[in-house]
């Protein structure tokens, strides 16, 4: 069995977003997103990383316009696996995602640059303890 076709390829979609990079096509031969390749919205939000079935899975970067950025594993376009999410104040969450939620064990460094380690469940983290550097 040979190998599926791979393209490179530029796209403006009709909603202005633009994307570059590899392709394959489906069995009855629509073009997909697979492999590496950058999206670009049309809000200024861009994704650089791995594709496959036409979603962000595997490893990637997400950059919003806001300056948030999320570094990291995908599932079906959603946060999900081991990642960094650095939020525009300078905060950040580096841990275990699940549907682009903080879920499992992370660390939460706060603005005075603190570390915080523990079991994050959603929007709750009880229990979380400071993590002294001595």
């Amino acid at each position: 069995m040979s190998e599926p076709e791979m393209l490179k390829i530029s796209f403006i979609f009709p909603n202005g977003d633009k994307y570059e990079g590899e392709c394959g096509r489906t069995p009855d031969g629509v073009l997909i997103r697979q492999g590496i390749g950058t999206q670009i919205s049309s809000s200024g939000t861009t994704y650089v990383g791995e594709w496959s079935n036409d979603k962000m899975n595997g490893s990637g970067t997400l950059s919003h316009p806001s300056g948030a950025v999320y570094e990291g594993q995908f599932r079906e376009n959603m946060y999900h696996g081991r990642g960094t999410y650095s939020f525009p104040d300078g905060t950040k969450y580096s841990g275990t995602f699940n549907n682009s939620r903080f879920e499992g064990e992370g660390e939460f460094t706060d603005s005075e640059g603190r570390v915080w380690t523990g079991t994050f469940h959603r929007k709750a983290a009880p229990g979380l303890k400071l993590k002294l550097n001595m």
